[in-house]
């Protein structure tokens, strides 16, 4: 790259605006020059519509060149930017559409039905809503919004945009995480953030591969921290585990951001085709979003080296991480705290515990930061422990102050008294050849409450039989304490899961349930 003093988009664009930006799912590619000047067309855009610093903009939007240039854009002009994750239906959309006050809304005609949906109910101005690749009714054409605008960038800059997320939304509606916006210039809001906690640095040939949707947090931060370091970006669009492989080869990919369901998929590969490809070139393959049993995260060190690190955080903030060699020294743990941050464990009373000792895991974020769940004060204070806050993961540090994860509070299953955490299990069954992924969860037990159920895809060449049921048991009792033993294994063609790894077990567990309202 031309200028590697230069740091943030907008600057790496004007010094070297031929430097390859992104490359979309279907290999088009585009230069930082090319970026930039979509970005400033959209601001201008967006001001011609009336919005202001501090309004809010949403997309439903695929991974593409226009969904990381209206994140850039909402930074850029001071907005709040919500990505909504594009699996939900017409009315989820338009509730979090109303809830996060929207101004504009820009969607993909490859989401039209549903998009169609949200007009039913949506607070957004007419003539605030546009799609992308083709016609929706109700909608205007994207180019309406950015045809004839100037493709400089605007004078007056500042505060500075931000992402407010939603939360999954597993219990009851989601809920926006918003904070309050920088006064500064974009330009010194513009960091590689947490991609400095692995070794990243500015320009150094780095190229990013975005191997999940955008609508992530993590995920859409990486890409855009990505660019403010002068980073190329790869995005794909329906993730496979050798179409991934394939891209790391041909581009020299040296970073992303992954989840475990992809290590297993990349691991359940043919060995023909796994080691086909030349992955040497990684060097930040960052792993989080959920637990990743022991064995499948030895067998990735064991395939690309020290490339491999895992952080465990949230939405909301604060959060721990470790790099392969370390973690080889204390297998099973999320690492320590980053270093403007701060991890603790609890018991019931809010008494912090001592090592070894499981409990509720509270972050917080150093420098004061703090942020509110929009429109929920109970919600949030209900996550407040003092400056702390929890997610309900529950979990203990050792005495060196590693952090290890047991679960998430409302996964864990009591069974006569007894606490068992289905990640344990979970990480155990993985390992069988049998088994493409599975789920592990409570079901109701008259006589010691819970009982444990196991759903398990399979991997092609098994079928969902007892004598398959009785392979995979016998050779788990070997693995597991008896009393972690599941009592049942159904299967499932396909686990519920969304693009970026996340498990919706609640689909899975509720039938199990209907009619004991969660109690015997």
């Amino acid at each position: 790259m031309a200028n590697t003093d230069v740091l943030g988009f907008w600057k790496i664009a004007e010094a070297d605006p031929d430097h390859l930006a992104i490359v979309d799912p279907d290999h088009e590619q585009m230069t930082f020059g090319e970026l930039y000047a979509l970005t400033n067309q959209i601001v201008h855009g967006l001001r011609a519509l009336g919005l202001q610093a501090g309004d809010q903009v949403t997309t439903v939007l695929p991974n593409s060149f226009e969904q990381v240039a209206i994140c850039l854009a909402a930074f850029q002009g001071g907005y709040y930017v919500t990505t909504v994750n594009w699996h939900l239906v017409g009315p989820e959309i338009s509730y979090i559409v109303n809830d996060s006050e929207t101004k504009a809304l820009i969607a993909n005609a490859r989401f039209g039905e549903e998009a169609t949906r949200v007009l039913e109910d949506c607070d957004t101005p007419e003539a605030n809503r546009f799609v992308i690749g083709g016609e929706v009714g109700g909608f205007r054409s994207f180019g309406e919004l950015i045809d004839g605008q100037s493709t400089e960038r605007p004078d007056d800059l500042g505060p500075t945009g931000s992402f407010m997320f939603y939360t999954s939304g597993t219990t009851g509606r989601p809920k926006g995480v918003r904070r309050p916006l920088s006064p500064a210039h974009p330009d010194e809001s513009a960091s590689g953030g947490l991609l400095y906690l692995f070794g990243t640095k500015p320009h150094d040939d780095n190229v990013q591969i975005t191997q999940a949707p955008l609508y992530h947090t993590a995920v859409n931060n990486w890409t855009t921290m990505s660019l403010h370091l002068g980073h190329s970006v790869v995005l794909m669009d329906k993730w496979d585990a050798e179409g991934a492989l394939e891209r790391i080869e041909r581009y020299k990919v040296t970073s992303s951001h992954m989840v475990p369901t992809m290590f297993n998929r990349m691991l359940q590969l043919p060995d023909e085709v796994r080691t086909k490809y030349d992955v040497s070139s990684t060097r930040y393959m960052v792993h989080a979003a959920a637990p990743c049993p022991v064995e499948t995260k030895k067998k990735m060190i064991e395939w690309w080296g020290d490339s491999i690190w895992e952080y465990y955080a949230a939405t909301e903030g604060g959060g721990t991480y470790v790099g392969a060699a370390e973690w080889m020294t204390k297998p099973g743990t999320v690492g320590k705290p980053w270093p403007i941050s701060e991890v603790i464990v609890v018991d019931e009373d809010g008494n912090r515990l001592p090592p070894f000792e499981s409990g509720t895991v509270y972050m917080k974020m150093g420098g004061g930061q703090q942020f509110e769940y929009k429109g929920d004060d109970e919600k949030t204070q209900a996550a407040r422990l003092d400056d702390f806050f929890t997610v309900g993961d529950v979990g203990y540090l050792d005495d060196d102050g590693f952090l290890f994860l047991n679960d998430r509070a409302n996964d864990m299953i009591i069974v006569g008294g007894l606490n068992i955490y289905p990640a344990e299990i979970e990480g155990a069954l993985v390992q069988h050849e049998a088994v493409g992924d599975v789920a592990v969860f409570g079901i109701p037990n008259p006589d010691v409450g819970e009982e444990i159920k196991a759903v398990i895809e399979l991997r092609d060449g098994w079928e969902p039989t007892d004598e398959t049921t009785e392979t995979i048991m016998a050779w788990l009792r070997e693995q597991i304490a008896r009393q972690k033993l599941p009592r049942s294994i159904d299967y499932t063609t396909e686990m519920p899961r969304d693009p970026n790894g996340k498990l919706y077990k609640r689909r899975l567990r509720d039938p199990y349930w209907e009619g004991h309202d969660g109690a015997i």
